[in-house]
């Protein structure tokens, strides 16, 4: 149970929006809600989201963060964190990303879901698929408004999951879908391989992932709705973008995404 004040929680969420509209990063706000109150941090995030639905915003998804063990070594944590995914966050049918839009953009390659049904009780990585109608290769722009991704904890939760934008690549069926456990990732740019890795690096298989973050969010009370876009995790370290940089990313069975960025 959080002991921080509803002022402070207000206070928190000012310093991150300000932030994101100015375009100019913020200091940690764990010096406002401690760097490990997990129900402190997730009203921030509330606070944010809420206030940009007020403003004719739409929840499309969500996105399950920190599933690598090893970032969630790096932040000292042992668990994920959610995030709200809004519809403007979209970039799938961009030619190019205004760069102009992020402020300290990271990039990661994931697989993501479209959701085949609510999911309003309790479920098991083994049930996952029931829920899932695509299957997808995709991007995740990862963003943080605190300056020079200094954050823990708290931060990162309270800074919407540094969540940023998203790109939809390749996408199967279901029906159609490998192994998510064994598939493999390759991510480069100007023919460079800047990062790899599996679908057991996304805690452990991304069903795994999607499981913990149907529940979790069933427990805050907005359980996943059918339509929504899942980003389950990435499945390899995060790159930092480069203007003007083009990025392409192959999942082993299920395709490829391809995301550019203006100068």
């Amino acid at each position: 149970m959080t002991t921080v004040q509803n002022d402070t929680i207000g206070e928190a969420a000012e310093r991150l929006a300000t932030a994101a509209a100015t375009g100019i990063p913020c200091a940690p706000i764990r010096d406002l809600i401690g760097p490990d109150d997990l129900e402190a941090a997730y009203a921030v995030q509330k606070r944010n989201i809420d206030a940009l639905l007020a403003g004719g915003r739409t929840v499309v998804g969500r996105k399950t963060g920190l599933t690598s063990p090893a970032v969630q070594r790096q932040l000292g944590v042992d668990q994920p964190d959610f995030g709200v995914l809004l519809d403007d966050f979209d970039c799938t049918n961009d030619d190019r990303i205004d760069i102009g839009r992020l402020l300290q953009p990271k990039i990661e390659a994931e697989i993501a879901f479209t959701l085949s049904g609510d999911i309003l009780d309790a479920i098991t990585a083994a049930e996952a698929p029931r829920f899932v109608e695509r299957v997808h290769a995709a991007f995740e722009i990862v963003d943080s408004r605190i300056a020079n991704w200094d954050i823990k904890f708290a931060d990162t939760v309270a800074d919407n999951a540094s969540s940023g934008l998203y790109v939809l690549g390749d996408s199967l069926p279901i029906a159609d879908a490998p192994d998510l456990v064994a598939v493999t990732m390759t991510l480069t740019t100007g023919g460079e391989q800047v990062s790899t890795g599996r679908g057991s690096d996304c805690l452990g298989s991304p069903w795994e992932a999607l499981a913990w973050l149907a529940n979790t969010c069933r427990t805050f009370g907005s359980p996943l709705r059918a339509g929504e876009v899942i980003l389950s995790g990435a499945l390899g370290p995060m790159v930092t973008v480069a203007p003007g940089g083009t990025y392409e990313t192959h999942i082993s069975g299920i395709g490829s995404a391809t995301v550019a960025f203006t100068d």
